[in-house]
């Protein structure tokens, strides 16, 4: 009996030491509101080319979860405001919806997140009393088939759910929602699941920009915005409204629930009257964001606290309503070039690519695969650089002067070279995943000739960087002290179980 409970323990001690090694994620909204997209198998194949390890979808779209079975992507899939009602009146649907919408595809389909339902409070239909009820089904038809550890259920909101965000420290929920919040906080908190919220400190520019500063909103303020009630020093707009939740949180002594931004991001293009919907400002906001993210700092309110962020979003939807900036968040075009040049892993530069702002360099430079690259990263990498990567490969096919050797790695290393010198050369244009390499010895040989970036007719404007594989993934910040302890402990306890 001593040491069956010395196992469960450690069992546990063991799980919580791997929750604590997970840190801060960056993932990626993949709406579907527009007739122009590739297929679901596409955007899951650009999704595992960028390494981006965390997905959002709105549904549970059957073609979509069957793309990313064995992908090792986590999906957070959604229940639909228009499904609330059903799934919210009887046990037997969400018992239902489950059985057709997780179970044919999990565990294949790694679903970690439900969202049940989105921004409620923001609809003109009455769907807030239909939310927790609804939860509550979900969850339990989650607990019936024992997925109810391994996938969390909550609902998004907007940040219109707060009647106040500045300053931080007095932010406040609006009590119009209060019957709303209440259970749905209690279920939150006794389920161990994150308040998820859409934050978009665009808007907040857009809508006020005489109280807000631009560089505030995009991480580029050199200038706090101090706290008068703590003395917290705020350098951008996102922390800000991310401390004003988790004050909300207090003040209802709401003080274990996590927060998830299950949306952010900056749109490219906008109405004429949207000045600050361009690709130099969603690249830079973009940009700082993973940085930020990554460099696990936290908010001035919860240093160091992990955070989970899903940027909006991975295609422009053209079916949207509205002004012009909601048809153009995406990160990439529908033909899946990049809107804008953006580097995934935040340690680099991503200047926007264009025939105006390449310079040269005085030391000629190519790009190659990596040797030591995996068969399957390489073929995935050159299929993209061949298609949706615009690299004339021509050259590599049989009879053509660089087919042979025909092997991968070979044929991989010419496209990857093409791809680099027409995209500026830059280190972010031969990353590929992590499976290209740059050197200074020119790899032509015979009639194969390995363009140089002199050589290029054109500069296009819509490139694209394939990260390193930490792109879009988890970034790890536990100190060591903490995981050696924890790790010591459980070798411990199991060597006498």
């Amino acid at each position: 009996m001593a040491s069956g409970f010395r196992l469960i323990f450690a069992t546990s001690l063991l799980l919580a030491l791997l929750d604590l090694c997970r840190g801060s994620t960056i993932g990626i909204c993949y709406g579907r509101n527009a007739d122009d997209l590739p297929t679901p198998d596409k955007a899951a194949q650009l999704v595992q080319l960028h390494n981006i390890k965390y997905v959002r979808i709105y549904d549970s779209n059957i073609q979509v979860l069957k793309a990313f079975g064995n992908t090792g992507v986590e999906l957070m899939i959604g229940v639909p405001n228009s499904d609330l009602l059903a799934i919210s009146q009887y046990q037997s649907n969400a018992d239902t919806w489950l059985k057709n919408s997780i179970l044919p595809y999990y565990p294949a389909t790694k679903i970690t997140y439900i969202t049940v339902g989105a921004e409620v409070t923001e609809s003109r239909s009455n769907f807030s009393a239909q939310v927790v009820p609804a939860m509550r089904n979900v969850l339990t038809a989650l607990k019936k088939v024992g997925l109810s550890k391994k996938i969390k259920v909550s609902t998004t909101h907007s940040l219109g759910v707060l009647s106040r965000s500045f300053p931080p420290s007095a932010g406040a929920f609006n009590s119009s929602h209060a019957s709303f919040l209440k259970p749905l906080l209690e279920f939150l908190a006794e389920n161990q699941s994150p308040f998820m919220v859409d934050i978009y400190p665009y808007y907040a520019y857009r809508d006020s920009p005489s109280n807000v500063t631009l560089d505030y909103a995009l991480f580029e303020s050199s200038s706090d915005v101090i706290d008068p009630n703590t003395g917290l020093l705020y350098t951008n707009m996102l922390d800000a409204q991310i401390d004003a939740i988790y004050y909300a949180l207090m003040a209802l002594n709401f003080k274990t629930i996590k927060i998830m931004v299950t949306e952010t991001g900056w749109p490219s293009k906008g109405s004429p009257k949207e000045t600050a919907a361009t690709p130099d400002n969603a690249q830079t906001y973009n940009t700082n964001l993973i940085r930020h993210v990554i460099n696990n700092t936290g908010t001035p309110a919860k240093p160091g606290e992990r955070l989970d962020i899903y940027i909006f979003s991975l295609f422009n939807e053209n079916r949207k309503p509205g002004l012009d900036s909601e048809r153009n968040w995406g990160l990439f075009y529908p033909d899946q070039t990049s809107v804008y040049n953006l580097d995934f892993t935040g340690k680099g530069s991503a200047d926007v690519i264009t025939q105006a702002n390449v310079t040269s360099s005085n030391v000629t430079t190519w790009c190659i695969a990596s040797s030591k690259a995996s068969e399957l990263d390489l073929q995935n990498a050159l299929d993209w650089a061949c298609g949706p990567g615009n690299v004339d490969c021509t050259a590599i096919q049989p009879s053509q002067p660089c087919f042979e050797p025909d092997n991968t790695v070979a044929h991989a290393s010419f496209a990857f070279n093409n791809y680099y010198q027409q995209n500026g050369a830059t280190d972010v244009a031969c990353s590929f995943g992590g499976t290209g390499i740059k050197v200074d010895k020119n790899p032509s040989y015979d009639n194969c000739i390995y363009m140089t970036a002199g050589s290029n007719k054109t500069v296009a404007s819509n490139t694209t960087a394939i990260s390193s594989t930490s792109s879009f993934a988890t970034t790890n910040r536990v100190p060591t002290w903490m995981f050696s302890c924890l790790l010591g402990t459980f070798m411990l306890v199991l060597s006498k179980s």
